[in-house]
């Protein structure tokens, strides 16, 4: 849509708009794939002729949440593997077609990931909200390249709507001033003290499109972003946008329209805390939890940072979910939200020399994994076990040298530097 058409309805039956990890990966090999091209300069594919499916039928939908749909079989990464490796065919649909709906709320949102660079051919797509979802920036890459993606995480559909975290802006210099004048020896840690309150959240139901792909083609997606060991794949219930709806329209925090079911990607945090708060509300004693399925006492998890909400993610990754979210017409408060996400920028020269040692440090390592994770990759393009635990732990090393070292000598490589 143009910048200066009027709106357009998100009809169901209407014939879409054009439509790529929770960017959701937490295995570092497969959910770094788009970093090679950031570490080399390499510009991205730019295609844009590719022809967009059309929208997922109501009756696709509704065979969704049928007993025997694939769409709520929680299982359904396992049997892929297995039955792959036996070249036999799932159970598909009630029309008999083998497929799956998968959401999509990332970088996948662009066509030219999605459909170009991954050459994933839908079936069908949709636009939906996802009330119990809701879209953070937390799962963390490389320093001063890409310091995070894009993720999710559970939210309380019921729960009050936070205040908007604009205001936390203008509350901010209020307090930096209070806190800061006097106390000059205190203002770096004061800082990143308030840099979590004065982070953009997107805390209304999470916004992304359901695709409708093959087995084949879902079995690809869970290979390009880690899901066989770095995510969890769940099934959740997805609602698409009302006839009348207008991308105009405020994002209602409960959705009226019939909901369909739907997998997707999950990191092993968000699920692992689900998991533990439902434990403490039912007065069991939280589990101790594997870092993928299958996995060993003995395997490390995959590194996650202090605190979610301080890194910011790169200008160059942003776009993917800005282009993506204008190609599908989502909600326009939604794609302002993306818009005003404040990204990475290196603001000095220390900065600069710091990249530039710490790629030389660390770029052929993380080169080496992503070659590695495709030459051992399963059937299934899963990397095995003892892969999956070296890489955490290259990434856990990689992290603690930012940390202990990288940080304190040439600067912030996760958020950009206040002016």
């Amino acid at each position: 849509m143009a910048q200066g058409d009027p709106p357009r309805p998100l009809d169901e039956e209407a014939a879409p708009t054009p439509s790529r990890r929770r960017f959701n990966a937490i295995e570092p090999p497969d959910r770094l794939r788009d970093i090679p091209s950031a570490i080399l300069h390499q510009p991205e594919d730019t295609q844009n002729d590719i022809d967009m499916p059309p929208t997922t039928s109501k009756q696709r939908r509704r065979a969704s949440s049928q007993g025997a749909s694939l769409d709520q079989d929680v299982h359904l990464v396992e049997k892929i593997t297995e039955h792959h490796d036996e070249g036999e065919a799932l159970a598909g649909t009630a029309e008999g077609e083998e497929s799956v709906l998968y959401l999509a709320y990332g970088s996948n949102l662009a066509s030219k990931t999605f459909l170009g660079m991954r050459k994933i051919k839908p079936l069908s797509q949709i636009p939906v909200l996802v009330p119990e979802l809701r879209l953070t920036f937390d799962l963390p890459g490389i320093p001063y390249v890409e310091p995070c993606f894009a993720g999710t995480d559970f939210r309380n559909p019921d729960a009050p709507e936070e205040q908007d975290s604009e205001s936390s802006n203008d509350e901010s210099s209020d307090l930096d001033g209070e806190f800061l004048s006097e106390k000059a020896p205190l203002m770096v840690e004061t800082r990143e003290l308030r840099a979590c309150s004065r982070t953009r959240q997107w805390n209304k139901p999470l916004v992304g499109v359901v695709y409708e792909v093959t087995l084949a083609d879902y079995a690809k997606i869970i290979a390009t972003e880690g899901g066989g060991r770095g995510y969890r794949d769940i099934v959740i219930d997805c609602h698409p946008f009302s006839d009348g709806y207008k991308s105009t329209d405020p994002v209602p925090n409960h959705p009226n329209t019939p909901s369909f079911k739907a997998h997707t990607l999950l990191s092993p945090a968000a699920d692992d805390a689900r998991k533990q708060r439902e434990a403490l509300q039912n007065g069991h004693k939280p589990a101790a939890l594997s870092p993928y399925p299958g996995a060993s006492l003995f395997d490390l998890g995959p590194h996650m940072r202090p605190d979610p909400n301080y890194a910011q993610p790169s200008a160059r990754y942003l776009n993917l979910l800005v282009t993506g979210a204008g190609e599908h017409d989502l909600p326009v408060s939604y794609q302002k939200y993306l818009s005003e996400v404040h990204t990475y920028r290196i603001t000095t020269i220390r900065q600069k020399i710091g990249k530039v040692i710490f790629l030389l440090l660390w770029g052929p390592v993380v080169l080496s994994l992503l070659g590695l994770s495709k030459r051992c990759a399963g059937p299934d393009g899963r990397s095995p076990p003892w892969l999956v635990s070296l890489s955490n732990l290259v990434f856990a090393g990689l992290w603690n040298s930012y940390d202990l070292f990288f940080r304190r000598v040439f600067g912030d490589g996760e958020r950009t530097l206040d002016s």
